[in-house]
Parts: C-alpha cells; structure tokens; sequence
C-alpha cells in the first residue's frame, strides 16, 4: 500500500487535522484485516519527521516503511506534488529486488508514485489499483478558487484512473464522477469503508440532559466540512447544546484559524455559549463522545465516504446528514438517520427538531443503524471483497495473484 501524506500509524493517536482523518484510519484498518486474513502488507508513508523509524511494524503481518521523499517535515498534502517523483523512485529502487504482488494506491499522488514504481524496465510489472479517497474534479468543482489542490489534479488523476489496472471506489455516487471523467466502467468496484465493530458498539440511549439535548461534529476542522452549517442551525434550536470534535489539540485551538472563523459564527448567531469545541480526539475518546450525543450531525459541502457517520452508526446513534456522496450509501433516509442539503441551515434545524422531539423514533434510528453497520460494513468483510479486487488486477495485469 501506498499513502504518502495519512500514515497509519497516526489512526493510533489523535485525528482531526487539516491532513489528519479518515484515509489514516482507513489504511490501518485495511491493512490489519488484510494481515489477519494471511496477506503481508507494507504501508509506504512519507517520512514527516527526523527521529522517525525506517520500519515500523503496525499489526501481525502489517509493516509501515518511511520513505524520505522530500523534507523530513510536515507538509501539507498539497504541496507534496514535487516530491513524489522522488517517492516514486525509492519504490522503484525496493521493488527491483522484492516486488508486490499487488500495489495498492491511496489518493491521487500515492498513484502517481505507484504508476511509475510499477513497470521498472527489464523487470515484472506490478499491478495497481488506486483508491482516490476524494476527486480533484468534486473539490474543485464544491470549493472553487478556494481550492488549494494542484492545478493537474484533475488531468492527473484521469491519466491514473485510466493507466490502474483497477479502481476502487467507496461509494456509488463516485462511480458515475469516475465514469464521468472517463475512466472505464469495467475497471471500477464498489468496496465501501469499514468500521472497527468491537469499539464502535452501542450504548443506552443518552437521556435529555438537564440543559437540552447535545449534538456532536466530529471532523477535521476546513470548510468544506459544513461546521459552520451546524452552528447556524444551532441558532434555531434553543436549549440544545453543540459540541465540536476535531481539529488541533485542545491547548492549540485558540491559534487556529478556522476554529476562530467557527467561533465567529457562532457569536453572530448568538450561539456561542451552547458551542464547545473539544479539539482532536485520541481514537479511544471517539466512541463515548459518538455514545453520548443525542445525534451525530455531519453537512459537508461534498464527502467521498464518511466514515464518523458509520462509526455514530455503529454506536447507535442516529445521523443528520448531508445528502451528498458516501452519506447516500450508507446513511439511509428515514431509517438509520436523515439526509439534508448541504448549506442549508434551515433544513438541517428543521430535520434534528424533529427527531429530538420524537425519542421513539431516534431510538428505531438507532437500533437499524447498528444493524446497519455490522450487516453491511465489517472490516473483515471490506478486506475480503478489496483482496478479491486484487486477485481481478493481477489477472488483468497477466500475473498470478
């Protein structure tokens, strides 16, 4: 596997960074289950730091190898573009003696590093499949002149969906964008997210508190992520209490500036003191918070998965979602939680009125969320059908798997 900017290693440790979420999680996950299942998976991340190991083992079978691909520094993803040539060339250099059976790229630049490690000359050529985890086409097309990503995104990843011997998508709304930019329907599965089912279980109902009931964002802290839609929906629901989970550490919130745009919002709301911001989370807080919360409530502008929603699922806890990408898969309307616009403060008042006015219904929400979640999205049964997209590539790619 390669993901050269969400080390596994940090899943173990607090989330909710800028570069900080759910691809981290998602490559921990993956890779532990693939080595529980009898498969030796090495994880190539970015070397972010001097003091950093060369080689880490992470789970039975799991290794993570620290690549030195530009400064030994955090960076921002979106800058990392000049430095994968280099990524590129260092598992070009480890896979002359030793190649994968498969590589497995996660987002767009771990793909270009991975196109060009796969097919050394004179040697075996490796099959790739790449998991996008978000599109350049989507962001910019959401986010506009706000957009930070690389001015090639979009042409680059149509080249790698194109070059891939196959592509991995997370939900079906991603399926058509990738279809749409022309990548060949046939190359593309379906292979959602999983979630962690003996952390992630249910809990009691939290009765209404003395104050109102409380709601809970977990999610990195930028735009895009609709917070902002939350608070100003707050301002319609009096007596009800918000807490934000993510972002920098607590003791570094006052610093950070979109926790300070955040809380403007909230003062013009006149909310401000029914919000509090918790900061990152260790990955053993996030449960009881999503346990605790009468409702999980997520509105981002555009989100590839999501996988706070499964997780508040898995907990059974009802959702308020944003009816947009992953959320259509596995959020069901009406059932396990309900969808909104996304920029629609209104709307989303209007949807947790109701559901906070009707514990009956909350607590069927709940139970056919849980339901939900251990029927559909195991890790055990997410790396079985990813193991079998591999087997699909290395037979397209004309090697035994």
């Amino acid at each position: 596997m390669i993901s050269e900017h969400a080390s596994p290693l940090a899943a173990k440790g607090g989330l909710g960074g800028a570069d900080g979420g759910g691809q981290n999680v998602f490559v921990a996950e993956l890779a532990a289950e693939l080595g529980r299942q009898g498969h030796y998976v090495t994880v190539y991340t970015r070397r972010d730091a001097p003091a950093l190991p060369a080689r880490v083992r992470l789970a039975p079978g799991v290794t993570v190898e620290h690549v030195p691909a530009g400064p030994a520094e955090q960076i921002p993803k979106d800058e990392l573009l000049p430095w994968m040539h280099d990524f590129g060339r260092y598992l070009e250099e480890r896979w002359s003696t030793d190649p994968p059976d498969v590589a497995h790229a996660h987002f767009w630049m771990s793909g270009l590093a991975a196109v060009q490690a796969a097919d050394p000359p004179g040697g075996p050529r490796v099959p790739v499949v790449q998991t996008y985890h978000a599109l350049g086409t989507v962001k910019r097309r959401h986010q506009g002149d706000r957009d930070t990503s690389p001015a090639s995104r979009p042409r680059l990843e149509r080249a790698l969906g194109r070059s891939a011997d196959a592509v991995i998508a997370t939900c079906a709304d991603e399926t058509a964008e990738l279809v749409a930019m022309g990548v060949p329907r046939s190359r593309v599965s379906v292979v959602p997210c999983g979630v962690d089912l003996d952390l992630f279980t249910p809990g009691e109902q939290p009765a209404e508190e003395a104050g109102g009931h409380r709601l809970l964002v977990l999610s990195r802290l930028v735009e895009r992520k609709g917070v902002d839609t939350v608070i100003e929906a707050l301002a319609a629901l009096p007596g009800v209490t918000l807490s934000v989970a993510g972002g920098p550490p607590r003791a570094d919130l006052d610093g950070d500036a979109e926790v300070r745009r955040l809380r403007g919002v909230a003062r013009s709301e006149g909310v401000a003191d029914r919000v509090e911001f918790l900061g990152r989370c260790g990955r053993d807080e996030v449960a009881p918070l999503l346990r605790s919360a009468s409702l999980l409530v997520t509105l981002p502008w555009y989100e590839p998965f999501g996988m706070v929603p499964l997780e508040a699922m898995a907990c059974g806890t009802p959702v308020v979602a944003s009816a947009v990408g992953g959320h259509l898969d596995t959020v069901v309307d009406g059932v396990t939680g309900v969808h909104v616009p996304p920029r629609d403060p209104s709307a989303a008042a209007a949807a947790i009125r109701a559901l906070l006015a009707d514990p009956a219904r909350r607590a069927a929400m709940g139970r056919a969320a849980a339901a939900r979640a251990r029927d559909r999205y195991s890790w055990a049964r997410v790396a079985a059908d990813t193991a079998g997209v591999y087997r699909r590539a290395s037979d397209r790619c004309g090697v035994a798997a």
